[in-house]
């Protein structure tokens, strides 16, 4: 396999869909414009990208979102056209579209140089219903979730900027252990309050996952 690179970048801003009679309203970022020369990356984000729902995207654990490229042509196999596949930069409303690199080669805490930023991998993505409901596609969040091919978020370690082209250069990795792919058979696949909390004691995970696996955890051990 070649060196990790970065083939685009992307923002979205927040735009209202849905309202028809059968249909609620909803709002998004999730439609994301690829970025032309670089960007500036700060602690909460990239340059001129929105997030609606703060609670589940953005912050700090969260600030950028990363998809290989690498997946697409299965997405295509899967859903039969060019078209209607999610198989294009920002199909899956990440910042950063990458190549040569996939959830077992990246792990949580994993430290990337890409242009003059300093980025940290924090955890999974977890698909929600509206990456279904961008490609009107049922079953897309699902088949996300059970291929384990989700992406992972970033936090930002250092700001500065970026542009497609650039290396993804890991410079620091503290937790081998823990791939994308292993956070992911915990989270959904091995069922276990052992290794709930093993994956939660991971120091670079992102509190969110670290809280909802604890909890789980702790309901799982009050199961008679």
């Amino acid at each position: 396999m070649s060196s990790p690179k970065l083939v685009s970048v992307q923002v979205g801003h927040k735009q209202d869909f849905g309202g028809l009679e059968s249909e609620r309203q909803w709002q998004s970022a999730i439609i994301k414009e690829a970025v032309a020369g670089t960007i500036n990356v700060h602690a909460t984000g990239m340059e001129g990208d929105e997030q609606v729902d703060r609670v589940n995207h953005g912050g700090i654990d969260k600030a950028i979102l990363a998809y290989s490229a690498d997946h697409f042509d299965a997405w295509r196999s899967q859903y039969g056209s060019e078209e209607a596949s999610p198989s294009i930069g920002g199909a899956f409303g990440e910042n950063l579209t990458v190549e040569s690199q996939l959830e077992l080669d990246v792990c949580v805490g994993d430290i990337f140089q890409i242009g003059s930023c300093k980025l940290q991998v924090s955890q999974p993505r977890q698909p929600c219903w509206k990456l279904s409901r961008r490609w009107n596609l049922d079953d897309l969040s699902k088949r996300v979730q059970e291929s384990g091919r989700t992406g992972w978020y970033l936090r930002v370690v250092e700001e500065g900027q970026l542009q497609a082209g650039d290396a993804v250069e890991l410079i620091e990795r503290f937790h081998p252990e823990w791939s994308i792919k292993a956070a992911n058979d915990v989270m959904y696949i091995e069922r276990s309050a052992r290794r709930d909390r093993e994956l939660a004691a991971c120091p670079a995970l992102s509190e969110s996952w670290r809280e909802q696996l604890l909890h789980r955890a702790a309901k799982r051990d009050a199961k008679p």
